[in-house]
């Protein structure tokens, strides 16, 4: 396994994973391999990928939190230009860990990627001036199936940063700010509810 680290669990959510791949650098730019389905395999992890997604987004969108309903999806996601802030929300029936969340930072720099296995809850926010965003799903995009959680529900308690404004009893974007620049949520995404709605 020579190209890529793997911390296993992250904050002890089973199945999250932050994988580092090994970047060939010199005064020409870098080379990295972004997927080995051997080296994966070597730690563990047999996923089969079938789809690849990739979005542009502008700062202070906030895309999430969203799950598959009767189709779930294992994602592999990364940043190929900018910075996201990326959670993770288990939800998972029997879990230990439902509803907590986990997030990490992923950029152009770090070239971090985040695994995220089927059961959980999923959104970023953009913190550069515009961001681009990659990830490979294990499962087809399958319309009407979408399910989502409030992005600030309190008792889940994502720490998003960068992030001003308080919470009035909605999934409203309206007085939020992420680095003075106006939340961007789309419509659909500020009338999910809570945890407790599901």
């Amino acid at each position: 396994m020579g190209q890529i680290k793997i911390e296993k669990n992250l904050d002890g959510i089973e199945g999250l994973c932050l994988i580092t791949p090994a970047v060939h650098g010199d005064s020409r730019g870098y080379f990295m391999e972004t997927y080995s389905q051997r080296d994966m395999e070597e730690a563990g992890i047999n996923i089969v990928f079938v789809q690849d997604n990739q979005s542009m987004s502008t700062k202070g969108v906030l895309r999430g939190l969203h799950f598959q309903k009767q189709f779930p999806q294992t994602k592999l996601v990364r940043v190929i230009k900018g910075e996201v802030f990326d959670v993770a929300v288990d939800l998972r029936p029997g879990s230990a860990t439902y509803g907590k969340w986990h997030g990490e930072l992923l950029t152009e720099e770090n070239k971090n990627q985040f695994l995220i296995p089927r059961g959980f809850a999923h959104g970023f926010v953009v913190l550069s001036d515009t961001a681009e965003f990659c990830y490979k799903c294990d499962d087809f995009y399958h319309p009407n199936d979408e399910g989502g959680l409030a992005w600030n529900d309190p008792k889940i308690g994502i720490v998003w940063p960068r992030l001003s404004g308080e919470y009035k009893g909605s999934a409203s974007a309206e007085g939020y700010t992420v680095d003075g620049v106006a939340l961007n949520l789309s419509e659909k995404d500020q009338k999910w509810s809570g945890i407790d709605s599901l």
